[in-house]
């Protein structure tokens, strides 16, 4: 005689397909809470902002944040490893350059937010090579944020920003061959991987870090770090 199962025996499928949906959602809100509580603990907490100092700026379109030094300060000249041949057609005038970190596929394959695609975004969360995009800018204050640095604040962010490249056989900056936004910005190889676990901004937030500056632990979305700084007047 056959026996049979009883109800109770077989798998639960509407249960497992709750409890798998419940899992699924707590990956985003646990991101989430970790993101609201590292950018509210600071690190280099005792660090204050000097009454005078080289000024640099943090800029952010609510998505993406770039740190913007100017192009020759504190002895420490940004021209000769950026040539001008490396863009399309700067602005001579411009005395500022803008500096960001992000996966290759996020920068190269998605001028616009229309462009971005499933694989890009997979990309982004899952990781892949990290890109460093540079773009010669006029004015720094637009919708900034400022900070002031003592010298030696100035040199560490300076150095931590160029430790962030990666140097081809003739030690200069690996620039992508690619057309760039516009006439002022170009791509060059980053070393390591951007991921979901570190961001653009997280990118930025240690850089900063390494300065000595006050800021945020652990800050994958903009606003978790911006909020530490003043308004650029």
């Amino acid at each position: 005689m056959i026996r049979r199962r009883s109800r109770r025996s077989r798998p639960g499928l509407p249960r497992l397909a709750r409890r798998l949906g419940l899992a699924l959602l707590s990956v985003p809100l646990l991101y989430a809470l970790a993101a609201l509580i590292g950018s509210l603990v600071p690190v280099n907490a005792s660090w204050r902002e000097p009454a005078a100092g080289q000024a640099v700026y943090l800029v952010s379109n609510g998505v993406h944040t770039d740190l913007i030094l100017p192009a020759d300060a504190q002895g420490l000249d940004w021209r000769p490893l950026l040539p001008t041949r490396d863009f399309a057609d700067p602005d001579r005038r411009a005395q500022w350059i803008a500096f960001g970190m992000g996966e290759r596929r996020v920068y190269l394959d998605t001028p616009r937010w229309r462009d971005i695609r499933a694989r890009t975004l997979w990309a982004a969360a899952a990781g892949g090579e990290r890109v460093m995009h540079v773009e010669w800018v006029g004015d720094p204050q637009w919708h900034a944020r400022a900070i002031r640095l003592r010298p030696e604040e100035y040199r560490r962010l300076w150095a931590g920003i160029r430790a962030s490249f990666a140097l081809g056989p003739d030690g200069k900056l690996r620039r992508i061959d690619h057309p760039g936004y516009g006439p002022d910005d170009a791509f060059y190889r980053g070393l390591g991987r951007a991921s979901l676990l570190n961001t653009c901004n997280i990118w930025a937030a240690d850089r900063l870090r390494l300065a000595g500056v006050r800021t945020s632990l652990w800050s994958p979305f903009s606003q978790g770090l911006e909020w530490r700084y003043r308004r650029a007047s």
